[in-house]
């Protein structure tokens, strides 16, 4: 059996409620997020995880503390798995962001804000440098945010920028699993997990809470 990596999205937090644009501003889970951290971590405990790691942003530290009490991991921290840098944005909801910056909103470009393809290949890199640490059979669960694995796996499956948005959004506390391959990395199950929920998730403009 291949490497295979989960990359879990962390749980809820009062600025995702808000549809506030969170960035690397350090917001923690809400109480609804709380218990969807439980909630996954019970079913990803069922996938024998061999390694843990997180972005140091408490929102998802806190949500791989879940499974890190479940399964006795430790819980490595890797500041390349932040979200977005939402330079200007950080803090605002959409609406907000809409009304002052209509142009740079209609294409979604961040005043000061870090480049897609930036935060793609840190967190792509993140990945590839954690799973070169497993065994051949090993399961590396990666909890960061929505924008950052959405972008990170995209770049980690060769995908072309103008196709990044065939990756739909991730839900909190959902998950995407790539498997490791002799021709390359595939994705297994994208956004899984917690179905139904609502997609309250990274850089779709009509949903901005990148985080």
């Amino acid at each position: 059996m291949s490497k295979r990596v989960v990359c879990w999205r962390h749980g809820q937090t009062r600025w995702n409620v808000e549809h506030r644009f969170q960035g690397h501003t350090d917001i923690p889970l809400d109480e609804s997020g709380v218990a969807q951290a439980a909630r996954a971590a019970s079913l990803l405990a069922s996938l024998k995880p061999s390694m843990l790691v997180a972005s140091d942003l408490r929102r998802a530290y806190d949500t791989a503390a879940s499974l890190s009490r479940l399964t006795g991991l430790e819980i490595n921290v890797d500041k390349d798995l932040r979200e977005r840098s939402g330079g200007d944005w950080e803090g605002l909801t959409s609406q907000e962001i809409k009304e002052r910056w209509p142009k740079e909103y209609a294409i979604w470009t961040i005043p000061n804000g870090e480049p897609a393809m930036t935060v793609a290949v840190r967190v792509a890199e993140a990945i590839r440098r954690w799973a070169d640490r497993l065994d051949d059979d090993g399961v590396l669960v990666v909890v960061s945010h929505g924008a950052a694995i959405r972008f990170g796996l995209a770049h980690l499956l060769g995908l072309p920028e103008e196709l990044w948005h065939a990756l739909g959004g991730l839900s909190n506390c959902s998950w995407s699993v790539v498997q490791e391959g002799r021709s390359g990395w595939r994705l297994m199950e994208h956004n899984a997990g917690t179905l139904p929920e609502p997609v309250r998730s990274d850089d779709i403009a009509a949903q901005t809470d990148e985080g």
